[in-house]
């Protein structure tokens, strides 16, 4: 209990000197540099406090350091005033410590600057001059599911591979189908992307309803690599069981092999039943439709995502010609009527046992 009471009043104590510094209508940095401080005893997150004060997350990591290292000394400035350039020395400084990271975000790089050598450039230029003599480049962030699973991966692939190579000889002969399955839920706001204009010239596309919706359904045939889409209302298990008959119509006295994810409506409800029916008590080496799954969380294993993108991107080539989510429609569907696809991921998919 006492170690508790001696506790609470450390940080009360610690709170009070930090109000103080506030209060005491203390330079601007010091005021963000002590709120920071304050609200991480307080209880909120880094991400919270960097939001709030509009500053970086490593910001509020080093200055609650430097307040547990040296009190509220530790946060004050050491002397007024702004130099008005870097020094050669200071420069090599930062450089090399733009170099310890793989990525930076612009503020981390003011603040920087600003608390340990009190210099702010008038224009973000100067900035960017020392990312670029950093080798620090300007890069779009890419999206990663942290419940990915790269051994998973590799498993599923040698799996699919096993079941390619076991059906060699009724793949080239046309007895059986092999399916990559894929949903492309097609959006207006698609045509947007990077294109080169003046500068002072704002690019400006006309979208009235940037959630307007349209869903395709495709199936990339792994011997032909024939790709075949169809447009429906939305994806669920409906519009799943239309598309796999036909499939089954378009491969007739062919089994049907499908190759996708593990959407519950490819998995569950009318899609189930349906495959229940088909199947009827056959065993598994003559199902008539044989579903196999990729590994979870992990959308790029399929051939046919690098499809839509090839789609998405022709889009964004011609975006000048889209004046209407219908134009939009039209033209993606134009690009799977008039071209020839790469398919540089559906070679990890072989007939050989090995994966190369």
């Amino acid at each position: 209990m006492d170690n508790l009471l001696i506790k609470q009043q450390e940080k009360s104590d610690k709170i009070g000197s930090l109000e103080s510094l506030i209060k005491s209508n203390s330079d601007p940095r010091e005021l963000k540099r002590a709120l920071a401080v304050k609200m991480s005893i307080e209880g909120y997150s880094d991400r919270i406090i960097a939001q709030i004060l509009g500053v970086s997350t490593s910001f509020v990591r080093d200055w609650k350091k430097a307040f547990k290292v040296g009190g509220i000394a530790g946060i004050k400035l050491g002397h007024k005033g702004a130099i008005g350039k870097l020094t050669t020395e200071q420069r090599r400084e930062i450089i090399e410590w733009l170099k310890d990271k793989d990525y930076w975000h612009l503020d981390e790089l003011i603040d920087h600057l600003e608390d340990k050598y009190e210099v702010v450039y008038k224009s973000k230029q100067s900035y960017y001059d020392l990312f670029e003599a950093s080798k620090i480049r300007w890069k779009r962030s890419q999206k990663v599911n942290p419940l990915f699973d790269e051994e998973l991966v590799k498993k599923k692939r040698t799996e699919i591979n096993d079941f390619l190579a076991k059906h060699k000889t009724e793949i080239e002969t046309g007895v059986m189908a092999v399916l990559f399955i894929d949903e492309c839920h097609l959006l207006n706001g698609d045509i947007c992307g990077y294109v080169w204009g003046q500068t002072k010239v704002r690019i400006e596309v006309p979208i009235k309803n940037e959630k307007d919706r349209q869903t395709y359904f495709g199936a990339l045939n792994y011997q032909t690599k024939e790709f075949t889409i169809e447009a429906y209302p939305s994806g669920n298990g409906e519009a799943t069981v239309k598309f796999v008959k036909n499939l089954q119509r378009k491969h007739p006295n062919q089994k049907i092999v499908l190759i996708w994810d593990g959407a519950s409506y490819h998995r569950f409800g009318e899609f189930r039943e349906y495959l229940t029916e088909v199947n009827q008590a056959k065993s598994p080496d003559n199902l008539e439709v044989t579903c196999i799954l990729f590994a979870p969380n992990a959308p790029q294993q399929n051939p046919a995502e690098d499809i839509w993108l090839q789609a998405k991107s022709f889009l964004r080539k011609y975006w000048y010609l889209c004046r209407s989510f219908w134009a939009v429609k039209k033209l993606f569907e134009l690009f799977y009527d008039s071209s020839k696809f790469d398919f540089p991921k559906i070679h990890q998919y072989n007939f050989s046992q090995e994966i190369k």
